[in-house]
C-alpha cells in the first residue's frame, strides 16, 4: 500500500513545529518529513525534537546536504537518533543546493564523488563497521560507531539527473524525488534506479521511492499552486502539483503510486496559512481515500 506523508516546510517558524507535529501524531499520519534547507531549521535538531514530542509518526529529514557534514557526525547523529526512537527516522542526504553551498564555501568540485563517498561510508558505519578510507573529500582512519543502531538504519539519497539516479540506486536505501517530478518522471527515475541497483549488485533487497506532491486546498488553492510551479521555474507541467479537494490530491497521489511511488509526502505551498489544518487534511480526508482505492 502507498505510503502517506506530509512536509513541514522550513518556512515555517521552528517555535510552530510542535503544534503540526502533535496534529500529525493525533490523526495517524504516518511520516512527516522536514528539510534542512539553508539558513532555516537544522535537520537533525528538528527531527530530534519532533520525534520527542511525538509517540508514533515516522520522521522523515530530507535532504541533509553532504557538504556540509563530516560523514563521522551524519552517522552519530544518525545513530543517535535511530537508538532513541527506534524504527521512527528516515534521514535523507543529498548534494545540496549548490548557491547555498557556494555562500557557506562548501562547494566541491565533484558533488557525485562526494555524495558516492558520504553514502557508501554513512551505510557502513551505521551497519557497525569500523571504515578506513581515504576518497577524493571522504577520509575516516579506523572510524566505527559506539553506539550503532541496533536495527536497520537505512539511508536515502536525494536525486534528479540521470547519474545521481543511478548512484541512489547503488549506493543508498531509498531515493527522493522533489515535487518537480510528473508521474513520467518517477517512470524514469524507477528505470535509472533499478539500473544503479543492477550495476552495484544490490539484488532485490528492496529500494523506497518517496516522491513530494504539492498540493493545496481550499478556495485559492489552484492561484497558490500555480504561482509556486511559476516561482520554481516550470509553469503549467502536467501532472506537477494539484489543487482541490480530497478526491482530488488522492487521485494525485494514486497516480505517482501507479508510477512507481513508494510513499507520496504531500508538500504544501510555501504560504499555506494553516500548516495544522493541511496535516489533518492529509491525514483524515486524503488517506482514506487513498487506501480505499488502494
Amino acid at each position: 500500500m502507498t505510503g502517506l506523508g506530509a512536509v513541514l516546510r522550513p518556512q515555517l517558524a521552528p517555535e510552530r513545529l510542535r503544534a503540526v507535529a502533535r496534529v500529525a501524531d493525533e490523526t495517524g499520519l504516518e511520516e512527516l518529513w522536514l528539510w534542512e534547507d539553508c539558513f532555516r531549521e537544522g535537520g537533525i535538531s528538528s527531527a530530534a525534537a519532533v520525534l520527542a514530542w511525538t509517540e508514533r509518526v515516522r520522521v522523515g529529514v530530507g535532504l541533509l546536504p553532504v557538504p556540509l557534514r563530516n560523514v563521522a557526525l551524519t552517522a552519530m547523529e544518525a545513530a543517535t537518533l535511530h537508538r532513541m526512537f527506534p524504527g521512527r527516522a528516515v534521514l535523507g542526504v543529498g548534494h545540496g543546493v549548490q548557491d547555498w553551498m557556494g555562500q557557506v564555501g562548501a562547494r566541491v568540485e565533484s558533488p557525485l564523488t562526494l555524495l558516492r563517498e558520504h553514502l557508501l561510508a554513512l551505510r557502513a558505519l551505521l551497519r557497525g563497521e569500523r571504515v578506513t578510507v581515504e576518497g577524493r573529500y571522504v577520509r575516516l582512519d579506523d572510524v566505527g560507531l559506539d553506539w550503532p543502531p541496533e536495527q536497520g538504519a537505512e539511508v536515502f539519497a536525494g536525486a534528479t539527473g540521470p547519474r545521481s539516479l543511478r548512484l541512489a540506486g547503488e549506493a543508498a536505501d531509498g531515493t527522493v524525488l522533489t515535487a518537480n517530478t510528473s508521474p513520467d518522471g518517477v517512470r524514469r527515475a524507477r528505470r535509472l534506479v533499478d539500473e544503479g541497483r543492477e550495476a552495484g549488485g544490490r539484488g532485490d533487497d528492496g529500494h523506497r521511492v518517496v516522491v513530494y506532491l504539492l498540493a493545496a486546498t481550499g478556495s485559492d488553492a489552484r492561484e497558490r499552486v500555480r504561482a509556486e510551479l511559476v516561482a520554481e521555474g516550470v509553469g503549467d507541467v502536467p501532472g506537477l502539483g494539484v489543487a482541490g479537494d480530497a478526491e482530488a490530491v488522492a487521485d494525485a497521489v494514486r497516480r505517482l503510486a501507479e508510477a512507481g511511488a513508494d510513499t507520496v509526502v504531500l508538500q504544501p505551498t510555501g504560504d499555506e496559512p494553516d500548516p495544522e489544518g493541511f496535516v489533518r487534511f492529509a491525514a483524515e480526508r486524503v488517506r482514506p481515500l487513498v487506501e480505499a482505492r488502494a
